[in-house]
This record gives C-alpha cells, structure tokens and sequence, in this order.
C-alpha cells in the first residue's frame, strides 16, 4: 500500500485517509520505519474500511459550479429554518439562530448559546436525511454531547434515525427543482 509519511513532534503514530483517497500516516519524528510498518500491518483492516468508505463518498460527490451553489445556498435558507421551527416545536426546544454556511466536512453545527448552522451541501441529501441533520442539531439545544440521552432525544422524533443517518453517506443528487 502507498502512504505518505508526514513527521512532526508528536508522540504516538496515526494513520488518515484523504478525501482524494490517499493515506497518510503521521509519526513522531525518531520513529522508525519499522515501528510504522508494524502500525500499517496492525491497523490494516481499519485503514482498507476506511478506504473504501471514502471512495464511496468520493464517487457520489457532485461537482458544483457557482451558479449552483448559489441556488442550493437559498433553497437552503428557505428550506433549513422552516425545519428547524417545525422540528423544535415537536421536539419542545429552542434554538436561538440558524445559520446557513459553505461547510463542506460537515453538516451541521450547535453552540452552546444554541445558534445552530447547517451546511448548504445538506441540500444534495434527501430530504429524510436532512429531517434527521436538523434533529440532531436541535436535540444539542439540550444535550451538548452524543451521549445515550442525546440518541434518545433524536430516537422520540425520528424512530428510523439510524437508516437517515446511513443517506448522508450516500450520494449526492443536485435537486430537481435546480436542474
């Protein structure tokens, strides 16, 4: 298997997979080669998971052009508060904002003054999965963690959280009404 090695001050050895698919393995900088090795071999069942998975993700990626991120960003803005409003009310919360950001390594967002932000890329999902992308964020207005109350939160409003949560790792679609 190909990797890069990246040195730094650090004290223990840690393998990660690019978005492009590469694997990078990060050492401390008097490590030996062999050490590494002995890592790779130790941590290969991870890494070819790891591997595939983010070839999964690669291949659903859609390429997005200005004009297109532009139309999902207001879909977004339409769409994610409504969302957020009905949800909170089933749910008996209260959030303080919504947001609508450019993230592209995650979905959502909530601090501790409860001012949620969504990412516009939750518009290439279907919409079940960004039902359960807004419940999550709402159930962080009361449980600041991913504990077991947390999942329970989630769970009272969206028994089938589970298979949403599975969408966002499958492709993206460029919504109809955008095409």
């Amino acid at each position: 298997m190909e990797y890069s090695i990246i040195r730094s001050s650090r004290k223990t050895l840690a393998v990660q997979i690019t978005q492009n698919c590469e694997i990078i393995v990060r050492a401390p900088k008097l490590c030996s080669q062999r050490k590494i090795d002995t890592f790779l071999s130790e941590h290969s069942e991870w890494i070819e998971n790891a591997l595939k998975k983010q070839q999964k993700v690669k291949a659903g990626k859609v390429e997005l052009n200005e004009e297109t991120i532009a139309k999902l960003k207001a879909l977004a803005k339409k769409i994610l508060p409504e969302k957020a409003e009905y949800f909170a009310k089933i749910m008996g919360v209260d959030f303080s904002s919504v947001k609508i950001t450019s993230a592209q390594k995650r979905f959502g967002s909530c601090n501790t003054k409860n001012n949620i932000c969504f990412s516009y890329i939750l518009m290439l999902y279907p919409e079940s999965a960004v039902d359960y992308v807004v419940v999550h964020e709402l159930a962080h207005t009361v449980h600041h963690d991913h504990s077991r109350q947390f999942y329970k939160c989630i769970e009272a409003v969206l028994p089938d959280y589970k298979e949403r949560e599975k969408l966002l790792e499958g492709a993206q679609k460029i919504p109809d009404c955008l095409s």
